[in-house]
């Protein structure tokens, strides 16, 4: 191959051999790709001398088999659409090329290279269909449109179009038909616009396997067509895949473990490798209507044996022999891309019209679907709705100010039901309901997304089984599991990490929860600035808010302990904690609790305080009141507050690591209990007690059984309470090995065999 000087200065393009050229051993490279090699249009209309395009039923394709003008016979040029359509084409040869400039003027971006089609008589579309003016056709009556007769341009492309191209530079006119004769096209992979736009129809579409590219331009819905009642998918692109006849019943006949991917089916040879199926269980007897674990859309990975199937999917629950799955065979929709849009939603829709308002783009039973650079205002669903998809990836998008922030489902960024293996990254939202609601899904992602306005909740879950969710450095109101117990109520394995809001809420069945890095300060709205938790394998770590920590259960999966450490909180008057419903141990690490003032730890499961810093609100804040069987104290600090223990059940106190009580309360007592029907032990182990004055009692016991042991303590100032009435019967007391500095021994029962107080004591 011989190298000549290229069309640009400076670069070489090789000289074609002959055998490299169709028709000519000399000719040159004539082909749609040749001609735009050239140099574009100007390219096409100085280096095209024959033909290359495709016979068809619709546009012209590059790269196909066609039928030829006569050899060498220069392609026609117009300046135009109009001018191509002006062309007497009664003689003109079939194949013959021509160039248009443009298509309302040349160089308007419009224009595009052409091929008559002597025999055609598909409709013209105004784009990749022209039908020209000469005779041949019937002309037109009284209120009847004429009919073109045969003979059509076809514009020849590379599957790359343009709404120019359609005559469309604005939003004078509609998109739509242009947009559908574009997505008709099976050759077609990338649509672009390079100016605003108005579409009145809603679309669906059913084709793959291309982009839509707005190039960052409006996209609006003036006198849209009404949307169906109460249809989120009602978009003005919708893209649907197809949900076939082919349906499979499955009976579990053993339990299927969580994380398990194999699935037990009558027959294995219902299934093929790299098939789509939508695979949902049955909800459990006893449960909520909608109460299913398993919703997904999955792809076959193997086939183990003749009864078991394994998918590209990881269960999140542990389902029970006698639970049914239904299969059901799709064929999805795949690799559907839209991007760069600036969308403008119908304006002054009513809080509760569902048909009014407008919405972009939704997509179901769709795999690996991308959005990205989607700026909407004003819509009323979703900006991005899916449902049944996996593998998809939504980026870069916001929504300010939509149409709805009360109705259920309206005001969304983007919803997520029945999905998987979805990423959600930096998006925005303003005044919105959600920025992101995972419904019924797993192992998705969220990164660097932020909300303003956010009273709404930009971040949920919808509580119906999602699991394995993750969500990185976003910033906004976030509430897990909290739309109802028909779906039940339900999620697992979350994970937030650097998240900043006024409020954060999981306290339904959210299992397994994991906050770290965390910060909650609170705004005018009540309630605002807590951390509200379910008991059920929650561990948050470097977490601050400006409001209470409450902890709450109401599931029991988890297999590990609820631990809180090195977290802050502010709790507020007589704030709850625990509350009674917490069976579960809580462990609380290297925890600052300020603002206390008659606290509640009403919990029933172990508590452990690991050098905690508890803090009263004032010197004369009621100290916190422990309903917990067994609370452990390591180390730590207690000032102006104390601890009473108030079950109705028996209990024990633990205390040791030199944690220290200082300050004062308005029980004037560090340590105190508030019922006599029981018994409470207490064991004090190098525990340190300084009190402010001398009427506040370290240790205050009046009645009831108590087994009462302090070795190694150190108390100051103060007084020390222990009244007989407190060591009768089953009560025993050993006070050794303690050092008492300026202290009052108000009470102390006489010394028994039960009863030890006065050996190995250091007063001072």
């Amino acid at each position: 191959m011989k190298l000549s000087p290229g069309s640009v200065p400076g670069t070489p393009t090789a000289a074609p051999d002959a055998s490299e050229l169709p028709g000519s051993p000399a000719g040159p490279d004539t082909t749609r790709r040749g001609l735009l090699r050239a140099g574009g249009i100007g390219g096409l209309l100085v280096a095209a001398t024959g033909t290359a395009v495709a016979a068809g039923s619709g546009t012209a394709h590059a790269d196909t088999p066609h039928n030829a003008a006569p050899h060498g016979a220069a392609p026609l040029t117009a300046g135009t659409v109009a001018e191509l359509l002006a062309l007497d084409t009664r003689k003109l040869p079939d194949g013959t090329l021509a160039v248009v400039a443009g298509h309302r003027a040349p160089g308007d971006g419009g224009g595009m290279l052409t091929r008559w089609d002597a025999a055609a008589t598909a409709a013209p579309n105004g784009g990749t269909v022209l039908a020209p003016a000469a005779p041949g056709g019937k002309p037109a009556g009284k209120g009847k449109p004429g009919t073109p007769g045969k003979g059509r341009w076809r514009m020849v492309h590379e599957g790359v179009l343009d709404f120019r191209q359609f005559g469309l530079f604005g939003t004078s006119a509609p998109a739509d038909a242009a947009l559908d004769a574009m997505m008709a096209d099976p050759a077609v992979h990338r649509i672009e616009a390079h100016t605003d736009l108005n579409f009145v129809k809603r679309h669906t579409f059913t084709r793959s396997r291309i982009e839509l590219d707005f190039g960052g331009n409006r996209v609006t819905t003036t006198g849209i067509e009404k949307n169906a009642y109460n249809n989120p998918f009602g978009a003005v692109l919708y893209f649907l895949g197809k949900v076939t006849g082919t349906t499979v019943k499955s009976k579990l006949s053993a339990a299927m473990p969580d994380l398990a991917d194999i699935f037990e089916v009558p027959d294995a040879k219902a299934f093929a490798l790299g098939q789509w199926w939508s695979v949902e269980i049955d909800a459990a007897p006893g449960t909520g209507l909608y109460e299913k674990e398993v919703q997904k859309l999955v792809q076959v990975t193997e086939i183990v044996d003749g009864t078991h199937i394994r998918v590209n999917y990881k269960i999140g629950w542990d389902l029970a022999a006698g639970r049914t799955f239904t299969w059901t065979r799709i064929e999805p929709v795949e690799r559907v891309h839209v991007r760069n849009m600036v969308f403008e939603g119908v304006p002054d829709v009513a809080d509760d019209d569902t048909e009014t308002g407008s919405h972009p783009l939704a997509y179901e039973y769709a795999v690996s679907c991308d959005v990205s650079g989607i700026d909407a205002t004003g819509t009323f669903w979703p900006v991005v709705m899916r449902r049944w998809c996996t593998y998809f990836h939504t980026s870069a998008c916001q929504l300010k100010n939509p149409a709805s922030v009360t109705y259920g489902g309206a005001g969304y960024l983007t919803q997520q039901i029945y999905c998987l293996y979805g990423h959600v990254e930096d998006c925005h939202v303003a005044n919105a309901r959600h920025l992101n609601d995972w419904t019924a899904s797993a192992y998705g992602y969220v990164t660097n997304c932020h909300g303003d306005g956010d009273d709404q909740g930009p971040f949920v879950t919808h509580g119906q089984f999602e699991h394995d969710l993750t969500f990185t450095g976003n910033s906004g109101l976030m509430t897990f599991a909290n739309s109802g117990a028909a779906w039940g109520g339900a999620a697992k394995r979350v994970t937030v990490r650097r998240h900043a809001c006024s409020w954060f809420v999981a306290r339904t069945n959210v299992t397994d929860l994991t906050l770290e890095d965390m910060l909650v300060i609170g705004n005018a709205q009540a309630g605002s600035g807590m951390i509200w938790v379910n008991a059920d394998g929650a561990q948050l770590r470097g977490c601050v808010a400006s409001g209470p920590l409450v902890v709450s259960q109401s599931s029991h999966r988890s297999q590990r302990p609820t631990v809180i450490a090195d977290s802050a909180f502010t709790q507020g008057k007589a704030s709850e904690v625990t509350a009674a419903t917490v069976t579960s141990d809580v462990h609380l690490l290297r925890v600052t609790l300020k603002g206390l003032d008659g606290a509640q730890f009403n919990g029933t499961g172990n508590l452990v305080l690991d050098h905690c810093a508890f803090t009263g609100a004032t010197a004369g804040a009621a100290p916190s009141t422990l309903a917990h069987a067994d609370t452990a104290v390591h180390g730590g600090t207690f000032t102006d507050t104390g601890l009473t223990l108030a079950a109705a059940k028996d209990q024990r106190l633990w205390i040791d690591g030199g944690a220290r009580f200082t300050g004062g309360n308005s029980a004037a007592a560090y340590l105190a209990r508030s019922t006599a029907g029981r018994t409470v032990s207490w064991q004090l182990d190098g525990a340190d007690f300084r009190a402010s004055d001398a009427k506040t009692a370290h240790i205050l016991l009046t009645d009831g059984v108590n087994h009462y042991r302090a070795t190694g303590s150190a108390f100051t100032g103060g007084r020390l309470h222990l009244a007989a009435a407190a060591f009768a019967g089953d009560s025993h007391l050993l006070h050794t090995g303690c050092t008492e500095d300026g202290v009052t021994r108000t009470a102390m029962p006489a010394e028994s065999a039960r009863v030890r107080h006065t050996a190995n004591n250091l007063l001072v």
